[in-house]
């Protein structure tokens, strides 16, 4: 059953989201070749807690960490390790935070120094990819309206779309209704409401669609180990429209990128 929220619990939710936003914006600046991912799960949960959360993943469903820290040809829901990161890789980072009684829930993929070409397409695609998705989340559309633009989008690229893993509505629990795939066909599938919030997360491949899981029972790859990007953000409808309650302008200044990607999507202007 789709849970619509308040005004009051989106703002709720908006705290704990920006949680999370600050969080990805500290590790931000602390990837780089070198640094292992166990480090940097331990800083996020610290900084977590300091801000008057408790992490979001750290335990549920067994999972052992804060972080999903997924590198290179992994997808998502990678475990950290002591293995440290080289110049050239990209590491997805996945976190949740639950305050307030809320979830807050996204990830951004970063680069660890210089990437490939190739690689930051397949990045610039994805995010691109994550904004066509968003715009579609309005009163009255439907699942299938955000999934059709998220798979035009990346296919038309030459990249491929994950089918088993999806988004999804995002609340007092972690992983609400509605799913939210990254493929599908425009009308279909569950309305849209006013008050529903959902996380909209592409999964897309540099080369097949196909992935294959790892013994720990956690880490998603590609299955011919090509990289893989992820880009989460989450999303109330307010006044029939998109409104991004996560951000990534607290990630932006730590890099000293300047984007107003966001811009159409903030009805209530951030203050960072």
């Amino acid at each position: 059953m789709i849970k619509v929220k308040t005004p009051e619990e989106i703002e709720l939710m908006r705290e704990s989201a920006l949680v999370v936003s600050k969080t990805l914006g500290m590790l931000a600046a602390e990837i780089k070749p070198g640094v292992n991912a166990l480090f940097l799960d331990k800083l996020a949960e610290d900084f977590i807690r300091e801000q008057g959360a408790e992490p979001g993943f750290l335990g549920m469903y067994d999972f052992p960490n804060t972080l999903n820290m997924s590198p290179n040809a992994q997808v998502v829901h990678g475990i950290p390790t002591k293995e440290p990161l080289k110049d050239g890789d990209i590491i997805s980072v996945d976190c949740g935070a639950l305050k307030n009684g809320f979830y807050g829930d996204h990830a951004y993929t970063f680069e660890v120094g210089e990437v490939a070409p190739e690689t930051r397409e397949l990045l610039n695609v994805t995010k691109e990819s994550l904004y066509l998705g968003i715009r579609e989340f309005k009163a009255g559309n439907r699942v299938g309206d955000v999934a059709y633009a998220i798979q035009n989008y990346c296919e038309n690229h030459g990249y491929g779309v994950v089918r088993e893993l999806v988004g999804h509505g995002l609340g007092r629990k972690l992983h609400e209704s509605p799913e939210m795939p990254n493929y599908g066909k425009r009308g279909r599938g569950k309305k849209f409401m006013e008050g529903l919030v959902v996380a909209i997360e592409p999964m897309i491949n540099m080369g097949t669609k196909n992935i294959k899981q790892l013994n720990d029972g956690w880490t998603i790859l590609t299955a011919d180990g090509k990289p893989s990007a992820h880009f989460e953000h989450n999303v109330a409808i307010v006044n029939g429209k998109p409104e991004l309650l996560s951000t990534f302008q607290y990630v932006y200044k730590a890099l000293g990128i300047e984007s107003d990607e966001e811009d159409e999507f903030r009805q209530k202007k951030l203050f960072l």
